[in-house]
């Protein structure tokens, strides 16, 4: 199962309308997750007052947030 159909059931803050992890720990884990399956290093970022995933993806700074319960891309670049 690709980590991108896992439920997100973390505590998330909305933050400029982008959903985020709440916790860096839990953001750290997901981020763990995205690595493996993308085979790219992908860090945790705090925006606002929450966490996103933040990794390159062919040569492009890429962040992930939550939507829906599902990862989702919510930007090229923050």
């Amino acid at each position: 199962m690709s980590v991108f159909t896992k439920p997100v059931f973390e505590g998330t803050v909305v933050f400029e309308d982008k959903e985020l992890f709440k916790g860096q720990g839990a953001a750290k884990q997901w981020a763990q997750q995205v690595g493996v399956e993308l085979g790219i290093l992908v860090e945790v970022r705090k925006i606002g007052t929450g966490w996103a995933l933040v990794g390159n993806v062919d040569g492009v700074e890429t962040v992930w947030g939550i939507y829906g319960q599902r990862l989702k891309r919510i930007s090229n670049s923050i």
